[in-house]
């Protein structure tokens, strides 16, 4: 009697694996003929018994009724995205179950090509297949000025591989000329560093700026350029750069090196001769300032900054003198005071052209104007200061000059 019920308990196990392996084939079936939530409500049911819970082929089979679920879905939501991550986890959740092995026959399949033009019933849908159908969907989204749901299917590509440097620049740019998500675009623009063939360039102006701007880290950013110019030594930009945030960082010494090192491949760069300047002039040499912002006007006669920063200097050294000037004692003022007026003079002319010249470079710019309409006036010039109020008048109203006050 005991050998009846154990062959009676024998068959009812073994049936009833049986029917959990039929569930599985049932699910096979629906996902094949295109009845997907029947078949991911199958497939679900097998994931929750012992007998098939724990064999690959069953989780790899929800990730490809997900797949195709996902490359069917034309909505384009954020319900699209998430049925593409939850293939993804199952896909993932597949390959920890084979230990990884992409040579295994479990991970062949989950890793199987997508060949475009497959007639539908040899499509493998696989992790290739779910990154082919969300790139397509990005590209999709794109073009329809999506830009949300582009970078989220970027995005995912960019998940289910990392090494995609496509994926990861578009979806770096999106996130952050498009959808002002910095730590987004971080993610993807640290993941193209890590890709060794890539050409990094643009990739390290862009972290550069997220970390100078955004996040208001200098160091971090400094670092991001020592190690762009690592890759790229000759890059002017990177150069310019390191100066930029040298400054920022208060190292003066360490930036007048760089300046001076940059400045020796590139002598006539502008912006290098402006920056070297603004150091000899924050360390005190007035002199030597001066001559490099106007060595920067001569390599860029349209350099607004140049032409600003010339003209600064002339603007200051003659109210220093009129300074002066106003504190002499009486007996110094009769000798000292003609000579001292007309050297100022002197150096307001020599400011007037640099000053007009920013002004024709940006002409809607109020506070150059003011400067012009005080020096003109100083120095007499009724016709050309007359010139310079209409102009005032135009952009502030009749009123500027009172209003300044």
């Amino acid at each position: 009697m005991k050998k009846l019920f154990l062959s009676i308990a024998l068959v009812g196990i073994a049936t009833f694996a049986f029917a959990q392996k039929k569930v599985v084939r049932s699910a096979d079936k629906n996902f094949k003929s295109g009845d997907l939530e029947v078949a991911l409500g199958e497939i679900d049911a097998a994931l929750q018994d012992p007998e098939t819970k724990d064999d690959p082929n069953t989780l790899l089979l929800k990730a490809k009724i997900q797949t195709k679920m996902f490359d069917l879905d034309e909505d384009f939501a954020a319900s699209t995205v998430n049925t593409g991550k939850a293939a993804l986890e199952s896909f993932t959740q597949t390959m920890a179950m084979v230990g990884n092995d992409k040579e295994s026959k479990v991970g062949k399949e989950v890793y199987k090509e997508e060949i475009p033009g497959m007639p539908e019933n040899l499509r493998p849908y696989s992790l290739l297949s779910l990154k082919t159908s969300a790139f397509n969907k990005a590209i999709q989204t794109y073009e329809e000025d999506d830009y949300q749901m582009s970078y989220e299917f970027f995005n995912l590509v960019s998940d289910i591989d990392p090494t995609d440097t496509t994926a990861n620049f578009n979806a770096g740019y999106l996130a952050y000329q498009e959808l002002g998500n910095s730590e987004a675009a971080k993610k993807h623009f640290n993941r193209l560093l890590e890709v060794e063939e890539y050409n990094k360039l643009n990739t390290y102006y862009f972290l550069i700026q997220i970390a100078s701007a955004e996040d208001q880290d200098p160091e971090k950013a400094y670092e991001y350029v020592v190690a762009g110019r690592k890759d790229f030594p000759e890059d002017k930009t990177l150069s310019e750069f390191e100066v930029q945030l040298l400054l920022q960082m208060n190292k003066l010494d360490e930036a007048m090196a760089s300046v001076k090192e940059a400045l020796k491949d590139d002598p006539n760069n502008s912006g290098l001769l402006l920056r070297y300047g603004y150091l000899l002039e924050q360390s005190g040499d007035m002199e030597g300032a001066l001559a490099e912002y106007k060595k920067a006007v001569a390599a860029d006669p349209d350099f607004f900054e140049g032409n600003y920063y010339t003209g600064a200097i002339y603007l200051d050294r003659a109210r220093a003198i009129l300074a002066e000037v106003n504190n002499l004692s009486d007996e110094e003022w009769e000798v000292r005071a003609p000579q001292m007026s007309a050297e100022a003079d002197q150096l307001y002319k020599d400011a007037v052209p640099y000053f007009t010249k920013a002004s024709e470079i940006k002409p809607d710019n109020t506070e150059i104007l003011e400067i012009l309409y005080q020096i003109h006036t100083r120095l007499k010039n009724p016709s050309e200061a007359e010139k310079i109020n209409q102009r005032l008048i135009a952009l502030l109203g009749p009123d500027w000059m009172e209003r300044e006050r």
